[in-house]
């Protein structure tokens, strides 16, 4: 919003352009509030979206430019969609991969490189690929008709971008609920000055699964929507008749489905993988969790984590003997590992089940992976977004310049999620501007922690110190709000929602968007 300041130094009122007026819905009491301090504060309705800049237009390519003037090497990758037969460990299930294989093939990089990679769509449906964290250029983030056109089936296309942030990070699609199937991969960006405190490294990826035991994510998010709030509770339960799963570190309900395999590394805990180290190696795990609808509790059992990172970005380091990790969060931490046999295990929360990997050592003992999850469950566990940012990454603190609230609100009678009232839209969204310091209240109004997700930023939590975490996937628990700034230093339109797949299909979505 543009302010024009009075000669007595307090800010006048807005000036509008005719078509940013016409652009809200009803004007200003249906957009954007002033208050007395001159910050520019949300409504609960979004407005319509008539004045914005196109996902490649001037404004996106000339970010894109400013990256790759200290860009270098171009590394080439190709993907292929495909339906596969995969074992997840004493089973064989059919579903869909990038390149035949559970989970996908990492893409290693570093800092300031450019991607290309070409997508070869080999299932029967149309598909994307979304870059989960990177702040690319607004056309290569893979969100139908917001930022692409659907990859049809049979077609092909080329993602073309530069690495800004090394990190951890991952790609999946943006398309129906294809993220629930077994169509994910890490990505990787190295930053070759990062200090490595470590002896080596293992990426681990945490995932919930339904797909090819009988249902799919299609079916149960058909069923869902189907019987609205007597489909919640599971696979065939019912809302009435079966217990909820339910979290006391998630504040409430942990989940609208259970699953019959909790897998890492594309493995369930009857099969696990086997990651080869060493008693005494300091070992660098990064972990993701790509589930649909679970969040994991993350640890090894007997040997505490320094966890140094979230979604990408370094915090202070901090010991922790278990931390809560949402569905599209990451976090990297340190581990010792131990003389005993030992575990890093999922437990997927308030759910009564997990998944692991085994650590080797020489001794080459069995680990009981039960006892194993039985023994994280009784340790104290930490929400991610509790760290604190290391300096170095700390947004520099000023007053934001627009506010926004997200009011998450559901399920409705037809398991409707909703964000401000809403059910997503692409025309409609919360308009903001370059440059601006963006503040984002998100409001939970539910029974259910969100993870809340927002495309091409970075942002921080906003903490009593001021000092919360860079992210860009939070947890928002039921009947709380998160605060979060952020930059807008990435013009485009970008979708904020929920990474429950299954919320964000119901509704649980919106644009935040620069406009012109």
């Amino acid at each position: 919003m543009n302010h024009d300041a009075g000669s007595n130094g307090r800010r006048s009122a807005t000036t509008w352009s005719r078509r940013r007026f016409l652009g809200t819905t009803g004007g200003v009491g249906a957009g954007l509030l002033l208050t007395g301090c001159g910050e520019s504060v949300a409504s609960p309705r979004t407005v319509a979206l008539t004045d914005r800049i196109g996902p490649g237009g001037p404004e996106v390519e000339a970010a894109e430019q400013a990256r790759r003037a200290t860009a270098g090497r171009t590394l080439a990758r190709t993907l292929q969609a495909q339906p596969s037969t995969v074992d997840i460990g004493g089973r064989t299930v059919s579903t869909w991969t990038y390149n035949g294989a559970l989970p996908g093939p990492e893409i290693r990089a570093r800092v300031g490189d450019t991607l290309k990679v070409r997508l070869e769509n080999q299932l029967p449906q149309p598909t994307t690929v979304h870059w989960h964290g990177i702040a690319l250029r607004n056309d290569m983030d893979g969100v139908p008709v917001l930022t692409q056109p659907q990859i049809p089936s049979g077609g092909s296309f080329e993602y073309l971008f530069t690495l800004p942030h090394a990190g951890t990070y991952m790609f999946h699609p943006h398309v129906g609920t294809q993220l629930d199937r077994g169509l994910y991969a890490p990505l990787i960006i190295d930053d070759p000055a990062e200090p490595g405190d470590y002896d080596l490294e293992h990426v681990v990826i945490f995932d919930d699964w339904i797909d090819g035991t009988g249902q799919n994510p299609d079916q149960v998010l058909a069923g869902l929507l189907r019987n609205g709030m007597g489909g919640m509770a599971g696979m065939g339960g019912d809302h009435g008749g079966m217990q909820m799963p339910t979290s006391s570190v998630l504040g409430g309900d942990a989940g609208d489905t259970t699953y019959p395999h909790y897998v890492a590394n594309g493995r369930t805990r009857s099969a696990p993988t086997t990651l080869d180290v060493r008693p005494g190696q300091r070992v660098r795990f990064r972990m993701i969790n790509m589930g649909g609808d679970t969040a994991f509790r993350v640890g090894v059992p007997g040997a505490p984590m320094t966890v140094t990172h979230t979604d990408g970005f370094p915090v202070a380091p901090t010991d922790a003997e278990a931390v809560v990790i949402g569905m599209g969060e990451r976090i990297d931490a340190v581990v010792t590992i131990p003389e005993a046999p030992a575990a890093l295990i999922g437990i997927a929360e308030g759910k009564n089940d997990h998944a692991a990997v085994t650590l080797s050592t020489p001794q080459n003992s069995p680990v009981d992976t039960s006892a194993a999850a039985s023994a994280l469950a009784s340790r104290s566990a930490v929400l991610s977004q509790t760290f604190a940012s290391a300096e170095p990454v700390t947004l520099q603190r000023r007053p934001p310049d627009v506010v926004h609230d997200l009011v998450l609100a559901g399920p409705g009678a037809l398991y409707d999620w909703t964000i401000n009232g809403e059910r997503y839209d692409p025309a409609r969204g919360l308009p903001i501007s370059s440059g601006q310091r963006v503040r984002l209240r998100m409001v939970n109004t539910t029974t259910m922690f969100h993870p809340m997700h927002l495309h091409g930023h970075t942002f921080q939590v906003v903490g009593p110190d001021g000092r919360g975490p860079r992210k860009d996937t939070v947890l928002v628990l039921p009947n709380q709000t998160v605060e979060v700034d952020f930059d807008a230093d990435n013009p485009g339109q970008w979708l904020t929602h929920c990474h429950n797949i299954y919320h964000g299909e119901a509704g649980m979505m919106t644009v935040v968007s620069y406009v012109a």
